[in-house]
């Protein structure tokens, strides 16, 4: 059996050179998400997969939260982030900031996880929903593209944080 690797063996770069690296084009963007834990599990993914930023809406909680930290565990003192008092304002700016706007949302004619890449050299704003209404139909609407993640089992929902993790994993890999 493989030992397990211990902490100072797994090659963590030091926050001032996290926010030095090369980060992936992605933004994660948080519709109204009301769990501070998946806000903070945000982060912590968000750090993982090194992506730009985190856009925090609605009605959101942001930084500093000690829910927040329970999850992120320090990740949001080193992705940055900032906060919008609505979903549509955050989506104006990042359309004038040039990202191609993605609802992960099961929809009419979203394209399927396994079928999906985004457009190279562009960035992409990854836009997900509350918990139980998923992301607001009007942000819908404004999206350039909808992405869904296969489901095959009964309940056809996967917890945000988790879709976060899935939806990263697969662009970013």
């Amino acid at each position: 059996m493989p030992r397990k690797l211990l902490n100072e063996e797994l090659g963590r770069v030091s926050i001032a050179e996290f926010k030095r690296q090369a980060k992936h084009p992605i933004a994660l963007v948080l519709d109204n998400v009301r769990s501070r834990h998946n806000v903070g599990a945000a982060f912590r993914t968000a750090d993982a997969f090194s992506v730009r930023e985190v856009v925090l809406c609605g009605i959101c909680a942001t930084p500093p939260d000690a829910e927040i930290h329970k999850s992120a565990l320090g990740a949001e003192d080193t992705v940055a982030w900032r906060y919008f008092e609505n979903t549509m304002q955050a989506v104006e700016q990042l359309r004038a900031e040039s990202y191609e706007l993605v609802a992960v949302e099961q929809t009419e004619a979203g394209t399927m996880l396994n079928r999906f890449s985004a457009v190279d050299g562009k960035l992409c704003a990854l836009i997900f929903g509350n918990e139980v209404r998923g992301v607001a139909q009007e942000v819908v609407d404004a999206c350039d593209r909808c992405l869904e993640i296969p489901q095959y089992g009964t309940k056809h929902s996967l917890n945000v944080s988790v879709s976060m993790g899935v939806v990263l994993w697969e662009l970013c890999r």
